[in-house]
């Protein structure tokens, strides 16, 4: 497993990287005035609308919203996690990727956990052809030679040491079989093999490696199906099953799939796909998470939700669609489909075949259509009681959704269907939701969104664009106002950019994007990054200046109504009173204002 990546060593490759040659490797670039322009390569258009700034070391498109930096860019065009897309960038760049101190051990490890999962997957495929009873389970199955050669599926023996003999020939690889979730050892200290007498099936990650198994039981007993435990290189709640194959079914070049079905069980992936269906994915025993929709919002146009139609199945689906919603209304469509009761995807496509299945797909509906039929189902509409449950209903899941023109869609169909205006929802929307469930995959990332959609368009947000179009402004500052009592949308934020700028007075804004990546609060910065929202560096230092003494100046006075229209006042708040005002006379003074 790789280690930390010093933020020192990612900003000097992403201002190293000529993001221009790096793009245009993969896409024709045209130049355009400072900048280059080319039909967007994640999603399709007739008029270029994606632009790549050499100056700012930053891609974005005006028609999907898509944006990022060189690695960005190599994250969600080859579909690579970030390590794996800094690792390439330095490959094309001919560096080595450091690691922090104590680190380069782990890393070793991880090479060896993969290269052990690796032989371990050969052991159990050759097991698997010389093993008629697991072969003729198979065949039964509906599986052919060649989709059991495409997934690579293997049979772990009846035995409790096939692995442990082959692969541990010291104590140090007996220790790695351990950590990569091959072996188990009991309380007496003896090792054996995890899997015995279980077809194996082979989870992969994006760039092909054994990371983890799945294996179905072949006699009697439980658990029917067993996977691989949490390791350093798989963890359940990121990777998906057939996500490397499907991959390599994507679009011409890009690996990118139209669409992807979202389904449950190993075979269900694999009898899809040997029936021409998909690409399909299956989750690993887990809900869907967070993750999961990120990584595929990424790679596929449209996500259908494959469940089996009976009570397990919906719940699953509704859960799905809770982690879904902060994802929905952007370019990429999401879809849920059930199944009939009694059925799932491999038992409908062996028994009524592909033309059957591609029938059942065209009756999935949008996630709004889902939603809405499940919340209906749930109230009586003929009663006020029943409507007024309905929106107690809709408001936690409407509050999840991104603020735009889909949200506004789909609370207009609420309020249609509860028969109250859109204004009077709106409103009751806008009061705080009380003890928000957590069942759904809400994180604070998703409520970071939330509130840069609802500081767009403010002072706020438009300081945050000036700060990371042109991060050299904020040394020509006079002042810099302390933000961190600001209690607006977007302050805090605002606030990091600036000390971060202030610590690094070179940083550009493909560095500045970079290191707030993984922040909670940062994940939208990049919608933020335009292409020259002032004309040059010294307006906009001018500007940033006064947009900064306002929005303390209008949080002050904020806090000073609050403090006024109290019945009774301490002796702290009316000596805070009189702070505030003081500081509202001289910021009035020094702006010429009366």
């Amino acid at each position: 497993m790789s280690g930390r990546i010093p933020h020192s060593f990612i900003d000097d490759l992403v201002a190293r990287a000529d993001i221009v040659e790096v793009i245009g490797r993969r896409v024709s670039l045209v130049k355009a005035g400072r900048d280059y322009k080319a039909p967007c390569p994640f999603h399709d258009e007739k008029t270029p609308s994606f632009t790549v700034s050499a100056q700012k070391g930053f891609y974005h498109c005006f028609g999907c919203g898509a944006h990022g930096t060189a690695i960005g860019f190599l994250m969600n065009y080859e579909n690579l996690d970030f390590v794996d897309a800094v690792e390439a960038l330095a490959e094309m760049l001919g560096v080595e990727v450091p690691r922090e101190a104590g680190s380069a051990d782990r890393r070793r490890d991880g090479a060896s956990l993969y290269s052990l999962l690796a032989e371990a997957d050969r052991i159990y495929r050759a097991a698997l052809k010389s093993n008629q009873r697991a072969v003729n389970y198979l065949k039964d199955r509906g599986l052919v030679g060649l989709t059991a050669k495409r997934f690579a599926i293997g049979y772990a023996p009846d035995s409790w040491d096939t692995v442990l003999r082959a692969l541990g020939t010291d104590e140090t690889r007996k220790r790695q079989l351990l950590e990569a979730g091959l072996t188990n050892r009991n309380e007496q200290g003896k090792e054996y093999d995890r899997f015995r007498d279980r077809i194996m099936f082979p989870i992969r990650d994006p760039r092909g490696r054994v990371i983890g198994f799945g294996g179905r039981l072949l006699g009697e007993g439980e658990p029917k199906y067993m996977n691989s435990p949490e390791t350093p290189v798989f963890h359940k709640g990121r990777a998906l099953y057939g996500l490397y194959e499907a991959r390599q079914r994507g679009a011409a070049g890009a690996g990118r799939p139209d669409e992807i079905l979202v389904v449950e069980g190993y075979l269900d992936v694999a009898s899809l796909a040997q029936h021409g269906i998909g690409p399909a994915v299956a989750t690993l025993g887990t809900a869907t998470t967070v993750e999961h929709i990120r990584y595929l919002t990424r790679i596929a146009r449209r996500i259908i939700f494959c469940f089996d139609g009976d009570r397990a199945g919906r719940t699953a689906a509704w859960r799905a669609l809770e982690t879904a919603l902060p994802h929905a209304g952007g370019q990429v469509e999401l879809m849920f489909l059930l199944l009939p009761e009694g059925e799932d995807p491999d038992s409908l496509v062996r028994s009524g075949g592909a033309e059957a299945f591609r029938k059942c797909m065209d009756t999935a509906v949008p996630l709004s259509e889902f939603m809405l039929g499940e919340l209906r189902s749930q109230v009586d509409l003929s009663s006020a009681d029943g409507r007024s449950r309905l929106a107690a209903l809709a408001r936690p899941l409407l509050s999840r959704l991104p603020a735009g023109v889909w949200r506004e869609l789909l609370t207009g169909q609420i309020a249609e269907t509860i028969g109250v205006g859109v204004g009077a929802l709106e409103r009751e929307l806008e009061k705080p939701v009380a003890s928000p469930q957590p069942a759904g995959g809400r994180t604070g990332q998703d409520d970071a969104g939330r509130g840069a959609d609802r500081s767009r368009g403010t002072l706020v947000r438009r300081a945050i664009g000036l700060v990371l179009n042109y991060p050299a402004i904020v040394a020509k500052l006079a002042d810099i106002p302390d933000l961190s009592r600001v209690e607006q949308p977007g302050a805090r934020l605002l606030h990091r950019l600036l000390e971060t700028v202030v610590e690094n007075p070179e940083i550009v804004p493909a560095q500045l994007l970079e290191r707030f990546r993984d922040d909670t609060e940062g994940r939208y910065l990049g919608r933020l990054l335009d292409n020259a929202p002032l004309d040059t560096e010294d307006a906009a230092a001018a500007v940033l200046q006064e947009m900064l003494q306002r929005i303390v100046a209008e949080d002050r006075k904020r806090r000073l109504q609050a403090l006024l229209s109290r019945p009774s006042l301490s002796s702290e708040e009316r000596a805070e009173i009189a702070e505030i005002q003081n500081y509202l006379r001289n910021a009035q003074g020094n702006s010429g204002g009366p």
